[in-house]
């Protein structure tokens, strides 16, 4: 059951031409199609490229990747720059679309860039708990199955190796 953002009628699906079954409000007379969170996360790499971040959070011991909400107004890249500033005081050096997903738990649609930082001098706020740098195939080993980390790194990973042969 799913509710009109403007006015909170219930809405029903109704078939819109070239989209098929979307959400409608019969108060307003208007589609709303689904909303969900957008987010970005970030494989992040040292200048020399051999080394990764992974960082621990919220008290859980599993290896994730920098990442966060965009905020109303904020491009993708400015997220980007934002979150790795605030959770580990890292300036982007440069930056490069990877890959997006959708994360079905979180409602969230997540945008992974690959991104290279200008040094390694990790400052965490409250956030992160635990941080390490990784040599890229033992990162590759330590991710976790089952998680958007995991597969964000592999993908970076698995055309790393490509061109490296």
């Amino acid at each position: 059951m799913s509710f009109c953002i403007k006015c909170g009628n219930e809405l029903h699906l109704k078939h819109l031409e070239n989209e098929g079954m979307i959400p409608f409000c019969d108060k307003c007379n208007e589609y709303r199609f689904e909303q969900f969170n957008v987010a970005v996360s970030m494989v992040v790499l040292n200048k020399e490229m051999n080394k990764t971040l992974f960082i621990e959070q919220y008290g859980r011991k599993i290896k994730v990747l920098v990442a966060g909400y965009i905020k109303k107004g904020e491009s993708a890249e400015e997220t980007v720059r934002r979150e790795l500033f605030e959770e580990v005081g890292l300036n982007v050096h440069s930056m490069k679309f990877q890959i997006s997903k959708f994360h079905e738990k979180s409602n969230t649609l997540m945008l992974n860039y690959l991104v290279v930082v200008e040094d390694l001098m990790v400052l965490k706020n409250f956030e992160v708990d635990r941080f390490d740098w990784y040599d890229l195939e033992e990162a590759y080993q330590l991710t976790n199955v089952g998680n958007l980390a995991k597969e964000f790194y592999d993908y970076f990973y698995e055309g790393y190796k490509k061109c490296m042969n």
